[in-house]
């Protein structure tokens, strides 16, 4: 059994780390910029965290303060044998605040790409019909590329949407030889890699993001390697051009030959997430801009 005085000071200073986090993550919603850590779906419940940590903190608050000794306990669980230990230990829970606050809330980028590993290709190469006649999958899972492909071949311009960005580009690559020479407009971050001999590799990408930014992947479509760009990395642009057949690592990939790229804002929604139903989402949005 501790001494009822350390455990009191241990009930504060839990009581203040959760205190942090529930003023953290209200900084987050004040400052809309909690899209930048964890994805919509998630972010609606992360927005209600600050009231159940605040009571949490007050009710150990409450214990340290007045509780009487024959009711505090330790809980069967040890504390740290020394104040070294539980310094090392608070501070595992100190440290992704300090980096929080610390750090700018922004999008990742192209150094995160690079450590994550940049792939632009999304389905196996060997799945799909590559028939001119038409789309389609035995299996279930590309048959919905399959569906969305069908629609997006049809179109003269072919628009990366932000709500099927990943899709879109999936679909493409899977029947690559199909949507060679269709015009494209896509927009995202430039993301440029050195290659092999120096050479760069330029890509327009976004981060896919599924929960948070901890499982997020970088996604994009690769640039004509001979596509000449003075921007820097990270920098938002919009393409508009035909896409091609490229040449990537030991296969080939869906390309973008540009005919356009200019310089636009970031966007208020960087990330882009994966779609329950792509042909339904697709239909709608299609409906909504009259595509």
């Amino acid at each position: 059994m501790n001494d009822p005085r350390v455990i009191r000071v241990h009930y504060m200073l839990r009581a203040a780390i959760l205190l942090l986090f529930a003023l953290f993550i209200a900084h987050l919603v004040q400052q809309d910029a909690l899209h930048y850590y964890v994805a919509p779906r998630l972010a609606r419940w992360v927005r209600l965290c600050p009231l159940p940590l605040v009571l949490m903190a007050l009710s150990l608050a409450l214990q340290a303060l007045f509780g009487k000794r024959g009711d505090l306990c330790d809980c069967e669980h040890r504390l740290p044998a020394s104040g070294v230990a539980g310094g090392a230990l608070y501070s595992l829970f100190l440290f992704p605040l300090l980096l929080g606050l610390l750090l700018p809330d922004r999008a990742l980028g192209s150094a995160a790409a690079a450590r994550k590993g940049f792939e632009f290709a999304y389905t196996s190469p060997e799945a799909g019909n590559r028939s001119p006649g038409g789309f389609s999958a035995e299996d279930p899972y590309e048959a919905e590329f399959a569906a969305l492909a069908g629609r997006l071949h049809s179109l003269p311009v072919i628009p990366v949407l932000p709500e099927l960005f990943s899709e879109t580009v999936g679909a493409m690559n899977l029947y690559k030889e199909q949507f060679a020479g269709k015009s494209v407009q896509v927009t995202g971050f430039l993301y440029r890699e050195k290659g092999p001999g120096g050479l760069e590799t330029f890509a327009v990408s976004r981060f896919l993001v599924q929960c948070c930014t901890a499982d997020a992947t970088p996604v994009g479509i690769l640039l004509h390697p001979q596509t000449p760009i003075s921007l820097p990395a990270d920098t938002w642009i919009q393409v508009r051009g035909k896409l091609a057949v490229i040449s990537y690592g030991s296969g080939d990939v869906i390309g973008l030959v540009p005919d356009e790229i200019r310089t636009v804002t970031q966007p208020a929604a960087p990330y882009v997430y994966t779609s329950a139903d792509s042909v339904a989402a697709w239909d709608e949005l299609s409906s909504a801009a009259g595509y």
